[in-house]
């Protein structure tokens, strides 16, 4: 780790501070390298993904991104930003609207719709859009809010290398 970079951490907003209406979103650009990681890590080589030959004469007329690559960008919001660490996942309904392409460049957001102090779920409404502003995936995710505060740095995430193993 460079010593002179500074510590990025991330924080939760525990139960009793989330309000209604809270919001959280991160932006992401689609790359062939982004297709073939969730490939290789989800096991999905629907050839939609990974094969441009294929791809090209499917009804979106080329390679597109897993569907799920922006449902795992919503998780990243709740589990990183709002509610943030700690948040536990109990549902999630997905609607795809609209393919992603490669090169799009995606907002994903979350907003606080309800929450249960009791209990510590909150509803979220979850919105995917793309660089143009048309919805690509919407839905509502219900979750587990931490009690506590957490604040920790940002595990870094490994170097990975793409390549194909010949057999």
């Amino acid at each position: 780790m460079d010593m002179h970079m500074p510590h990025v951490l991330i924080e939760n907003v525990p139960i009793h501070q989330l309000e209604i209406g809270a919001h959280a979103e991160m932006v992401r650009s689609l790359g062939l390298e982004d297709i073939q990681l969730f490939a290789a890590v989800s096991g999905d080589v629907n050839p939609a993904h990974l094969d441009r030959e294929y791809a090209k004469d499917t009804p979106f007329q080329g390679v597109i991104a897993h569907g799920l690559w922006g449902g795992a960008l919503i998780s990243a919001v709740l589990g990183t930003k709002l509610p943030g660490p700690g948040t536990i996942y109990l549902d999630q309904s997905l609607h795809f609207s609209r393919p992603v392409r490669l090169g799009d460049t995606v907002t994903a957001s979350v907003t606080c719709r309800e929450k249960n102090d009791t209990t510590r779920r909150a509803t979220f409404d979850c919105l995917v859009v793309n660089q143009r502003g048309e919805t690509v995936i919407r839905g509502v995710a219900e979750v587990l809010v931490p009690e506590s505060k957490v604040c920790r740095p940002r595990t870094p995430l490994p170097t990975v290398t793409l390549g194909v193993i010949g057999l």
